[in-house]
């Protein structure tokens, strides 16, 4: 087998790889911003490699990936371990659970953690198709890793980007909450399906008009970008209706410093009964087989809080506002998942979708957005 060190020019969707010693660590936020704001929950989930992948282009038959992973649990409750995913020539064609590695385990009650060390894992996957082909490992979109090592039995080779980058912020929906593997994520079914690059800064309850993640997107290469706030808003209940707005100004304005005329297309947030009209804060509750759901804290109806209702008026309001931007789209979230939907396809955890429901939620998109005539179609 052949050793082949890994590199930037093999690793896809990072921001940058930070060498730790024992292995590669991907991460999806630049360093000055994880000194600037070194939030635990923000540093969690910028850390967990949505939408990273190792590409390249090789003869082997077989591959192996040596990782070190690394998962946030909270006491009592019962959460699938991440997924690694191979797809060959476009086509998935195998996924292997993750075992092994590091565990922290958080308390609810307390707010403290206890760390469990761990070993590494290799991830092998054989009985590739003969010939030269287009690879893409992708790694777990819910836990940490460190790449340790690349092995395969034939050399492998960078490929040059060539498709349109998408990059596309959003809350614990776009990171893949409940899907259970990478490539299953709504944002990845569809950039899948409008063959395009997906850089993903979906980040689990931290989607919050934050400036420094517009300033990531300014300063990043993008062919196109989306972008879709509300939920973690409401749910952390950070901010009210006259501090919202700006912001979400703010955060357009700071992303044009950078790509003035890029479609850019503002998403709402998908329904979610838990928080359609009662605001947050939200809290998690788990029952005797460790299966969690979210509930919504705050009182339910007229309130000077913000909920899913008063949000997308909102951002209805603000995209017409910006009307001499004629690249800026706006799309209802209800257009993704609506009321319905939660009858046909319901939340299980009643705030993150399901894998099919990913699937839904992505081809949806793939159809406003890069079908004809869409912001993001092909001219």
């Amino acid at each position: 087998m052949i050793t082949t060190p890994l590199t930037d020019a093999l690793v896809r969707g990072a921001a940058e790889l930070e060498d730790t010693g024992r292995g590669l660590r991907p991460h999806r936020l630049p360093g000055r911003v994880r000194t600037l704001f070194p939030d635990p929950q923000l540093m969690a989930a910028e850390s967990q490699p949505s939408g990273v992948r190792v590409v390249m282009t090789t003869e082997a038959r077989t591959v192996e990936l040596d990782l070190h992973p690394t998962r946030v649990s909270y006491r009592g409750t019962s959460r699938p371990r991440g997924s690694v995913d191979l797809v060959v020539d476009g086509t998935l064609v195998a996924g292997t659970r993750l075992d092994g590695g590091d565990h922290v385990e958080i308390d609810l009650a307390t707010g403290t953690s206890e760390f469990h060390a761990g070993q590494s894992t290799t991830v092998r996957f054989d009985g590739l198709p003969g010939g030269d082909k287009l690879v893409e490992i992708w790694l777990p979109h819910n836990e940490g890793v460190e790449i340790v090592a690349l092995r395969t039995d034939a050399p492998v080779h960078p490929v040059p980007a060539e498709k349109r980058i998408w990059v596309h912020h959003g809350s614990s929906i776009s990171h893949g909450s409940n899907a259970t593997s990478p490539t299953r994520i709504w944002p990845a079914v569809a950039a899948r399906l409008g063959d395009v690059e997906l850089h993903n800064l979906g980040f689990g309850g931290s989607a919050l008009a934050d400036q420094f993640v517009a300033r990531v997107i300014r300063d990043r290469p993008a062919d196109l970008i989306s972008v879709k706030l509300g939920i973690n808003v409401v749910n952390l209940d950070a901010m009210r209706l006259r501090a919202f707005v700006p912001a979400v100004h703010g955060f357009l304005d700071t992303i044009r410093d950078g790509h003035p005329d890029t479609p850019l297309v503002l998403v709402s947030p998908i329904f979610c009964g838990t928080h359609e009209d009662t605001p947050g804060p939200g809290e998690m509750h788990t029952d005797a087989a460790g299966t969690v759901t979210f509930a919504a804290s705050g009182p339910h109806g007229p309130a000077p809080q913000l909920t899913l209702r008063v949000i997308r008026d909102a951002l209805r309001s603000l995209a017409e506002r910006r009307a001499d931007d004629p690249n800026l789209h706006h799309l209802d979230g209800l257009q993704l998942y609506g009321e319905q939907d939660a009858v046909t396809h319901p939340l299980p955890d009643a705030l993150h979708p399901d894998t099919a429901t990913h699937g839904l939620i992505g081809e949806r998109f793939a159809r406003y957005a890069f079908g004809e005539g869409g912001p993001f179609a092909a001219r």
